[in-house]
């Protein structure tokens, strides 16, 4: 099927990964396999050549099964059982978790002889000129030493008034300063559909989308993702916003099997496409006007 992807002039790339795609379902600790096997995928896109940043989550999960929490941070409905101390028991894990997390990173990606660094956002990184001017400059300079930048939200400092809300917007926000011409978000779901696929057996896949309207606006209302992660479609199409009109495309693709990523750098037709649709009229900075 023609889907006019267009992949000349590829240099800069975002991976995005969510917490349920790099960890284990029943305990939330890390999933080894698959984040090695996700390393081995960036690292191979670094050596063709390519600039590679990952968004990564998971720091939560990890952080809630290193510090043997669960029990007090979910009830028997995966509910919090103390609402009051919710934020305060996150950022703890946060803290702990994002840690290991990154050493495990850190170690795996030196097997493969990268050069890696951890990068931690909030808003006031990229609401205020100045702080952002200064992010830039720093992904720049990294991206110039052949490092790959790992970035996830500072959850442990991080409160409702600055954060993101999840990471598919911050991924789109990184493709947005680092001025990437691909982000990649890797979900449990194959791509975008006209309905949510798990509730409406007649939901259409879409391959590939050249302008973003009111109507894929629509299709991606109410979906939600998995339990573990915080985005569902709905948060997809808004990246999807933020990324295209900075310049970049976009592909949704399904995290189940990752050798998806290179998939998409060859010009498989896997996930669904979003064109890159640059507007010059979008400043990221009016994206925070009203938050």
């Amino acid at each position: 099927m023609k889907t006019n992807r267009d992949l000349s002039g590829i240099k800069r790339v975002v991976v995005k990964i969510g917490s349920s795609s790099i960890t284990h379902k029943e305990s939330g600790g890390a999933d080894l396999i698959r984040i090695e096997k996700l390393v081995r995928e960036l690292s191979d896109l670094r050596n063709r050549g390519f600039d590679v940043i990952l968004v990564s989550s998971g720091a939560i999960s990890v952080g809630i099964n290193a510090a043997g929490i669960k029990d007090l941070y979910y009830d028997g409905n995966g509910d919090p059982e103390h609402p009051d101390e919710k934020l305060r028991i996150k950022q703890a894990a946060a803290a702990i978790g994002q840690a290991r997390l990154m050493m495990i990173y850190q170690r795996i990606f030196a097997e493969y002889n990268q050069l890696t660094a951890q990068v931690l956002m909030t808003k006031r990184n990229v609401k205020n000129n100045l702080n952002r001017f200064n992010v830039t400059n720093t992904f720049e300079e990294l991206l110039n030493l052949g490092a790959i930048p790992v970035v996830n939200e500072n959850d442990s400092i991080s409160t409702y008034e600055i954060k993101f809300g999840d990471n598919d917007t911050l991924s789109a926000i990184v493709a947005s300063i680092t001025k990437a011409d691909l982000l990649i978000l890797l979900s449990d779901i194959d791509g975008l559909y006209t309905n949510d696929p798990r509730k409406d057996p007649d939901a259409e896949f879409i391959p590939y989308i050249d302008k973003l309207t009111d109507e894929y606006d629509d299709f991606a209302k109410g979906s939600t993702g998995s339990s573990v992660g915080t985005g569902g479609m709905a948060t997809k199409i808004q990246a999807a916003h933020i990324a295209t009109s900075s310049g970049a495309n976009m592909v949704i693709a399904n995290a189940k099997n990752l050798d998806v990523i290179h998939e998409i750098i060859n010009g498989e037709n896997v996930g669904t496409w979003i064109n890159a649709n640059a507007d010059k009229d979008f400043y990221l900075s009016d994206y925070f006007e009203d938050d």
